[in-house]
């Protein structure tokens, strides 16, 4: 038995997780390209400052497919992660904390530097953090994991969902116009350092101590569920359990198409925003995933899916590639389009970048293993510097 930790190798993968994972970093993306070039997002007012009818379709399509799907998808994944993790180095007789630990706390460097000199929506310094409590949940029941992960979403969205309702009155456009003008006048054309000052502010206001438990009850959740779809192996032996995965498929894809896009057709008002985003969100990701699945059952699917595969396997570098082409293209230290590109315009960029990142992504693993940050991940991990040039290409 090798009992020295290592990293999953390339005969270890399943390719619908890698794919799940390219499908999140495009979704993260078209959600945070808008968020990335604009302050409306964060401060309220995109109704009202882009208000064109292509723009509002834009800005519905994005909400009902896009917002609050993919940051749960890749929670969910984070999760599923994880316990692999830890049971893969169980069966190999090594301690899994030491690894698991170390293995977050990077992340929670690469959280850092991310969150405060490249954008302050990042979400990997939240994983990092909150992820140092999934150890306790691995020696509980499967059953366990699940109902503590539906009992932390009902926290989250039933008695918030009615107190929204009775106080709907008092919230409903609130558009935050000092904070709307600073951050257009220090990302469109301010310095380096009026820039990294904004990002703070803004990081700041999105972290408060508030918004902490409605953090905490969107991840924590999905983190759970993703730990227990891999202890029952749904996503391991896809095959095997395909009459448990169409069941789940067609009832979270009914709560994401009811929660989703029914609030559309009564105003989408402000005050079932949470419901939509916690519930149906959560409902999105795991229909999504499984979508994923049933689409690899196929080899047509497979080969449709594979793109998402290359960026998947690279999906942490991708996604600060992602923040660092934005940085760039928005901010006065780079092209200073802040606040000058509409959704329309977002979405474009998106596809287009996208694109880009799959033909990048292919062409890396190529030649590599690992992603550059994937592999300075594994390096910190582990402990020892990992191999990562191919002897030949690999990857097709």
């Amino acid at each position: 038995m090798n009992t020295k930790a290592t990293p999953l190798g390339d005969s270890g993968r399943l390719d619908w997780i890698d794919a799940a994972r390219g499908l999140a970093i495009l979704g993260i993306f078209m959600v945070n390209v808008p968020a990335f070039n604009a302050p409306y997002f964060l401060y309220g007012g995109q109704e009202e400052f882009w208000s064109s009818p292509i723009d509002r379709t834009v800005q519905s399509i994005v909400d009902i497919f896009f917002q609050a799907s993919f940051y749960t998808l890749f929670s969910f994944m984070f999760g599923f992660g994880i316990q692999m993790m830890k049971d893969r180095l169980e069966e190999r007789g090594i301690p899994h904390l030491p690894v698991i630990y170390r293995r977050l706390f990077v992340l929670t460097g690469f959280g850092m530097v991310h969150a405060f000199l490249i954008w302050h929506g990042d979400i990997l310094l939240s994983y990092g953090i909150l992820g140092l409590i999934l150890p306790v949940f691995f020696q509980v029941s499967p059953g366990f994991l699940l109902g503590w992960a539906f009992g932390l979403l009902g926290i989250l969205t039933l008695p918030f969902t009615l107190a929204l309702y009775v106080s709907r009155g008092q919230f409903q456009g609130s558009v935050n116009r000092p904070a709307i003008e600073s951050a257009l006048s220090n990302y469109g054309n301010g310095s380096l350092l009026d820039i990294w000052q904004q990002n703070l502010t803004d990081w700041q206001y999105a972290n408060a101590i508030s918004n902490l438990p409605f953090l905490m009850l969107s991840l924590v959740p999905m983190f759970l569920l993703g730990m227990y779809v891999c202890r029952k192996r749904w996503l391991h032996e896809p095959d095997a359990h395909r009459s448990t995965i169409l069941k789940v498929w067609v009832v979270t894809g009914i709560l994401f198409l009811t929660l989703k896009a029914g609030p559309h057709f009564y105003g989408n008002p402000f005050w079932f925003g949470l419901m939509q985003d916690g519930a149906g969100g959560s409902a999105s990701a795991i229909f999504y995933v499984l979508s994923i699945t049933l689409l690899f059952r196929t080899e047509m699917g497979a080969r449709l899916a594979s793109p998402l595969v290359w960026v998947g396997r690279m999906s942490l570098s991708n996604y600060i590639l992602q923040s660092i082409f934005c940085f760039v293209l928005f901010y006065s230290a780079g092209f200073g389009l802040y606040g000058k590109v509409a959704p329309a315009g977002s979405m474009t960029i998106v596809i287009l970048f996208y694109m880009i990142q799959v033909f990048l992504s292919r062409f890396w693993l190529k030649n590599y293993r690992y992603g550059p940050l994937e592999w300075l991940w594994r390096t910190l991990t582990y402990g020892q510097k990992q191999p990562n040039k191919r002897r030949k290409k690999a990857v097709s």
